[in-house]
Order: C-alpha cells, then structure tokens, then sequence
C-alpha cells in the first residue's frame, strides 16, 4: 500500500501544505462543477471559475506559463457560460435550452480546434516544451477541451463527447506532469461525464 501511494504521490514531497491544499481545492471545486454540469445547473459557473482561479495561481507558482496561458481560457469560458446560460431569450423568458450541434456548429468547433492546436503549439515552442514525448497528445487533449468548454457553454449535447476525449487523455498526462491530485480529476470527470451526457441525452424531444 505504501508503495502504491508513493507511485502516486512521491512528486509532492517538494510542494508546499499550501499548493498541496490548494490543488485539493481545485480538484473539488472542479468535481462540483461538473456535477452541476451533469443536472444542467448553472451553479456549475461559479465552480468552475474558482477552480479555474486556482489553477492560475497555482500554474503561476510552479512557473507552468504555458498551462497558466490555457487555463485563462478556461477562466473566461467560465464567464462566457455564465452569461448565456443566465440569459433569457425571446418572448418566452426562457433560458438556453439543451440542443445537438448544428453543421454550423461543427464548423465553428473544427475552427477552435485548430486555432487551439496553433495557439498551443507556439506556447509549447516559445517555453521549449516539445522536448517531451507527450506534448502532442497534450495538444490534441487542450484541443478537444477548448471545444467541450466552448460547447458547453452553448448548452450542445456533444460537448459531453469532447470532454470525455480530453478527459480521457488527460488522466496520464497530468499524471506525468506531476499533479496527482489533478489527474485523480479527471478520472472522476471521466465517469461523470458520461452521466451527463445520457442524462443531457434524456432531455431532448425524441426527433432529436
């Protein structure tokens, strides 16, 4: 057992109590607010915003610029979401309603995806990051994330499957840039997410 927890956790042993504290915050904060995802909540904001506030500190203090960069997105996506999820629309008063994406929508995601490939790629070169193996799959994994958050921001139904994918991939390479805690994360958004997708699925008229 020892063992085990010292696979796990021996990159801790040179964090501080506060980063190490900090971290647990954001980990749950960031379960919460997927949890909130799933019921379609928009308290899910909130969450994911002081989530996304301690990563930056946190990104900040370990000098991870180039994560810190793409964290700020998220943080602002946050925003984003907020916003549209707490609008009202039409005369109906109604808010943003669960929908499938569009070919429209679609295209708008091939966009983000590749401008997120790019975006990403000249952080990586610019702090010299290519010198590990697995720094284009983190590209590809941002990628499907900036979709996802995008998406679900929109309240698109398919957000669920880019989150899984980035999620999935996510689990490994966390774990190998030494948050632990973070990579423990993502295995519960993982799970989660695939609850929130049925349970987002449940919700559309049967045409759909």
């Amino acid at each position: 057992m020892h063992d085990v927890f010292n696979f796990l956790f021996r990159q801790y042993k040179d964090y501080t109590f506060a980063q190490v504290l900090l971290e647990s915050i954001g980990v749950i904060t960031g379960i919460i607010s997927v949890w909130y995802s799933k019921n379609n909540n928009i308290l899910l904001y909130p969450a994911a915003i002081i989530s996304s506030l301690i990563y930056i500190w946190l990104l900040y203090d370990w000098q991870l610029y180039g994560d810190l960069i793409i964290t700020v997105y998220y943080f602002y996506m946050g925003i984003y979401g907020w916003v549209l999820w707490g609008k009202r629309y039409g005369n109906s008063n109604e808010t943003l309603k669960i929908t499938k994406n569009s070919y429209k929508d679609y295209l708008k995601s091939l966009f983000i995806f590749i401008i997120s490939i790019i975006f990403v790629s000249v952080i990586y070169i610019v702090y010299n990051k290519f010198d590990r193996w697995w720094a284009y799959a983190d590209i590809v994994m941002t990628g499907l994330l900036f979709v996802g958050t995008w998406q679900l921001a929109k309240r698109k139904l398919e957000n669920w499957l880019f989150l899984i994918a980035g999620d999935i991939i996510a689990i490994p390479l966390f774990y190998l840039k030494g948050y632990t805690l973070t990579s423990i994360l993502n295995l519960f958004l993982t799970v989660i997410a695939i609850y929130g997708y049925l349970a987002w699925k449940k919700t559309l008229p049967a045409k759909e």
